[in-house]
């Protein structure tokens, strides 16, 4: 019995197309690589939008707190304390929504699994109704009221 390998066989004909196969292997292993490099650079770059987002609200809380605390001697501190409120809950606001985005690029582009997406929704829901609450917190209306009406619905 004779075992001839595809590799030292003598037809050219089959030297090519073994050729081509490898050509085409190495294609897959090279588009398979560079997919991988480009989940990681979308992995870094939602990395760093959530980062983005932290910055925003130490950044924002650390002015909030430096920008009032020369008031506490000419003001009353009710109305300080409201204006303080106002400013952190922007710069919450504003982090959250830098959060969302880099939760929402890192699951759809990075990681495909279920247990990831549902985690997602999960930290969407409530970023979403954090975001609602201090919403209602700072301006005292609901996001799609207009400006001149009231804010909260009337009760029966």
């Amino acid at each position: 019995m004779r075992v001839v390998s595809d590799f030292n066989h003598n037809t050219d004909a089959k030297r090519s197309a073994l050729l081509e196969k490898s050509k085409g292997c190495w294609r897959l292993e090279m588009l398979h690589e560079n997919m991988n490099e480009f989940k990681d650079i979308v992995a870094y770059v939602a990395y760093g939008i959530e980062a983005v987002g932290v910055m925003v609200i130490v950044i924002g809380s650390v002015v909030g707190t430096v920008r009032l605390l020369p008031q506490l001697k000419t003001r009353a501190i009710s109305e300080i304390y409201h204006e303080y409120r106002q400013v952190i809950g922007r710069s919450i606001l504003l982090g959250l929504e830098f959060l969302i985005a880099g939760d929402v690029i890192r699951t759809v582009i990075v990681s495909h699994t279920l247990t990831d997406v549902a985690a997602l929704a999960l930290m969407v829901l409530v970023r979403a109704f954090l975001s609602l609450t201090l919403t209602v917190e700072i301006e005292g209306k609901l996001p799609w009221v207009k400006r001149g009406e009231r804010g909260m619905p009337k009760k029966p």
